[in-house]
Order: C-alpha cells, then structure tokens, then sequence
C-alpha cells in the first residue's frame, strides 16, 4: 500500500482546474513526401488518404503540379522546394526567380495552401561550398518575387540542414554552428524575414553509431538513466530534445534566438540489410509512435517548454527506387495500397493519450474512447524512489500524449517547482488516462495504485491540504475565480474531491 503526501495531494487538486488540449488540434504535424520510386498512388489518392489523417503539412522535395493541384482545399499547408541545381540561376537571375514564383506558387495558391519555400537540400554543408555561397543570394531573390506578389509575409523562404551545421552539439546547452559568415549571413536572412531555420535530426543515425542498449532507450524515448548537461543541471531523458536543444543553444549563441526551429526530417526506418543496426518495424514504431506522443503532449523541450516544435516525418511512402542500403527504402509509414506499414495512431478521431505502446517494461494501453466509470485507485510513486527515477518516469509520462503543460513553467500546477511533485502528477495522469490500467502504474516497478480514499485522511492532513491549497492558487491568480464561488464550502471532503474529479476528467466525463 502507498501513503499519500500532502505534496502529492497538493498536485493531484491541480488536476481539478485542467483539462485535456484536444489532440485533433495538430498543426505541427507534418510529413515528407519523397517521390524517388515508380510505385507509388495518384496524388488525388494521397490527398484523400492525408485528410483521413491528423497530417496537417506535407513537405515536397520539388514543385511536383499534379501533387499541389491534388492538394489544393483540404487546408493541408505545403512545403515546395527549389532544387539544389536550381540555385545558380536563382541567385543571379532575378527573373528566374520570379518564373520560377509564378509558375510553382501563383498558378496555385491561395486554393493549394503553400506555406515555405526551400531553396535546396543540406547545402552548406557540402563539399562545393561555391554552390553554399549562391544560397542565400537564391533565397533573397525568390523571397523579392514573392514581396512583389504581396506574399512575402505568408509564404516563408527557407533551405533545409543536416545536423552537421553543428560544430558543436553536447552538451545540448554548449550547440555552436560551424561554417562561419555564410551560417551567419544566412541566419540574418532568416531573422529578418521571419522564416524558420530548417533542420533534419535523426536520433537513428545516432544509435546506429553507438548502438548499446542505453543509447537505444535514450534514441526511442524509453526509460533510461538520461545524460546530464553540467553546463545546466539538466537531465536528458531521449536524444530528440538534445538534438533540437542544441540547435536553439547555437541559434541563442549566435544571436538569433528569435528565428524559429522547424524540424524539415525525422525518421526511424522499418527494415534494412543484414548488417544495419536497429532497422525493424518495433524500433520504427517506437520512435515515431512515442515522437507524435511527445509532439501532442506539448511538452516541449527542456530549454523550450511546453511548446511543440513543428516537425515533418520522413516519409509518407517508402521511395522504392533510392540509392544506398536497404533502409533508406524504408522510411514509409504508409503504403503503395495506401493502407498503414505499422499504427502511430495517426487516423483522424481516434487519438488517445497513451495509445502507442512503447516499451515492455511500461505498456500504454489503448484508452476506451467511452468514458469509464469512476473507480477508486491513484497511480503514485514508492517510498524512496530517487529523483533521477522519477525523472525518467516524468519524461516517460509526458512522452505519451498526455497534457504535462500544467506542470510546465508559468503552469496551474507547476508549483512546488521539484522533480518529485511533477512526477506524481504526470505518473497519475498517465494512468487514468490509459483507463487505470494496472501496467500503466508500473514504471519499471517504482510505482504503485493506491485504493485508499483519499477522503480519509486526518483532519490534520486536510487542515494542511487546505492550507497548501491557498498556496497553489496565490500562485496561480489567473485561475483564482475557478475556485472563489466554491471556497467557503471547502472542508475535510476537498480531498477526496479533487481526487476523484481528476479520475473523471481523466475519464473524459464532464465535471461542473
């Protein structure tokens, strides 16, 4: 049997004063839509099977017609690029650059929702770096044909990286780009017309140039020990928030930190040859599955909280026909057929907190849309489980699709402001999320469900409950008039109200 303490009661009563974001709002998820392969659907099919989705933005390598045609009304936002052999022309012709506006962008938009430009792929970090020093001279030249269209403040420019602009990438807090005055020209350009930087991590190739169990976990949001940034005191729980922490590290260190992050590729893929590590379809549903989660808790990053970072996944269908090893064949989560290559739980109206499983060591049953009954029982952690557990249970939780925002700086519930309070919280959401599961209150046996009715508690628990309750909402104002009509009622049941409202809430019944 667990025990309750007055900081967990105290967490447990925010649950009262929040509620779920809607997980159909998901503008930040996108994908790529590679067109290497002789096998794949006609673009109207793509559209319908897109609108059938949660996808909100589709990132196209060229300007393929027929595809932005096919998406034109579904409200889907696209991404077309310039190719890298166009960039000469781009950059010395300003002509060129506005044909090229009015025959990719004018002849569709508005009914086709184009977004970005990308003038070329990973550019600067190739070894023709005369073809890097036309890039941005191509951008300021289509970014001029789009002011002349009066688009230049709805449609960004922007150009696509490889992690390696990175001189520097840990710790996440010491990230530095490389290639000097053109990173830096670039990066004006982007600050000064509002458009985002482009990046392209791959927690993949990461694992795949140390694949020991640990980096794994770390790779595919698991439970694992985190790394520890000593510039900061922050603990790093999953590869994906170091990466793009290390790139807004570089951004604030040189000046830029308004320039915003889009993540243009992540991936993980499905199979590959014999001798490619980590390629199989549990690893690429783990990764993506448990990145969409993390995407639609709004968690943010440890250096970005409680903000979801736009990000494109590579890809919609495999590109039968590239180059290289078996794997980069392999990236696609859906198929020719158009039906699904594994469930990242992606189909519109049937998302659910917790939905995906992830790891065998802590399952996130699929939550039963139909709201349950309400049933006594509170996911809280064991007597004497460490603050680096708790941590890990912490980022686990919030990776899963639940709503951690509360516990997120400036949050109803981010007070008390320690590791331990914000665990008991996200642990037990988790839980009644995933309609109180018992497996969902594992976390590698460092948590337990508890049946005593909070209710129960002394008088002199509640009297302090009580007493920290007027904390809590001293510390949130803005939320003060949620509880002010109801106040002078409040006594020794408070407890077990707010205990069992969080249940219902987590339940999807209605509390007035």
């Amino acid at each position: 049997m667990v025990s309750y303490s007055h900081t967990n009661c105290a967490i447990l009563f925010c649950f009262l004063i929040v509620s779920f974001h809607s997980a159909n709002c998901q503008s930040f998820i996108g994908v790529n839509y590679g067109q290497v392969a002789d096998n794949l659907p006609p673009p109207d099919a793509t559209a319908k099977l897109l609108k059938s989705t949660s996808i909100e933005k589709v990132r196209l390598y060229g300007a393929d017609p027929a595809i932005i045609k096919a998406l034109a009304n579904t409200g889907i936002g696209i991404v077309i690029g310039a190719s890298n052999g166009d960039i000469p022309a781009l950059a010395s012709d300003p002509n060129f650059a506005g044909n090229w506006v009015n025959s990719n962008v004018l002849a569709f938009y508005p009914a086709s929702k184009i977004i970005v430009v990308t003038v070329g792929n990973e550019v600067i970090t190739l070894p023709d770096q005369n073809l890097a020093s036309q890039l941005v001279p191509a951008m300021q030249n289509v970014q001029n044909a789009l002011n002349a269209a009066s688009l230049g403040g709805k449609i960004k420019v922007s150009t696509v990286h490889s992690m390696a602009v990175l001189s520097q990438s840990e710790p996440p807090s010491a990230g530095a780009f490389g290639y000097g005055d053109t990173m830096k020209g670039l990066l004006q350009f982007l600050s000064t017309n509002g458009a985002p930087l482009m990046i392209n991590p791959y927690p993949f190739f990461a694992y795949r140039d140390d694949p020991r169990p640990e980096t794994k976990a770390f790779c595919l949001f698991q439970p694992n020990a985190g790394r520890l940034d000593s510039n900061t005191g922050i603990k790093y729980m999953n590869m994906w928030d170091a990466q793009v922490d290390a790139i807004h590290s570089a951004l604030k260190a040189s000046g830029f930190k308004d320039v915003e992050i889009v993540v243009a590729e992540t991936g993980w893929p499905y199979k590959g040859d014999s001798n490619e590590v980590g390629t199989n379809l549990e690893n690429a549903k783990a990764y993506n599955g448990n990145l969409i989660n993390r995407l639609r808790s709004k968690v943010g990053t440890p250096l970005m909280p409680g903000k979801s970072v736009d990000t494109y996944i590579f890809a919609l269908y495999d590109e039968d026909l590239k180059p290289g090893p078996a794997s980069e064949r392999s990236f696609g989560l859906f198929k020719p057929d158009l039906s699904a290559t594994y469930d990242v739980n992606l189909a519109k109206n049937t998302q659910t907190p917790g939905s995906t499983p992830t790891s065998p060591t802590n399952p996130a049953p699929t939550v039963n849309p139909v709201p349950s009954p309400v049933v006594a029982g509170w996911c809280l952690p064991r007597p004497g489980v460490s603050d680096a557990q708790l941590q890990a249970n912490l980022d686990y939780a919030c990776g899963q699709g639940i709503d951690c925002g509360p516990i997120q700086p400036g949050g109803a519930c981010f007070e008390p402001a320690t590791v331990a309070s914000h665990a008991a919280y996200a642990m037990n959401l988790f839980y009644q999320s995933s309609s109180r599961n018992s497996g969902a209150c594992d976390f590698m046996q460092t948590a337990a469900v508890s049946s005593t009715n909070p209710s129960k508690l002394s008088r002199v628990a509640s009297r302090f409950l009580l007493n920290l309750m007027y904390e809590i909402l001293r510390l949130a104002r803005r939320l003060w008039f949620l509880c002010l009509p109801c106040w002078e009622h409040m006594n020794a049941n408070t407890t077990r109200y707010c205990f069992e409202a969080s249940s219902m809430r987590a339940s999807g019944v209605a509390i007035y």
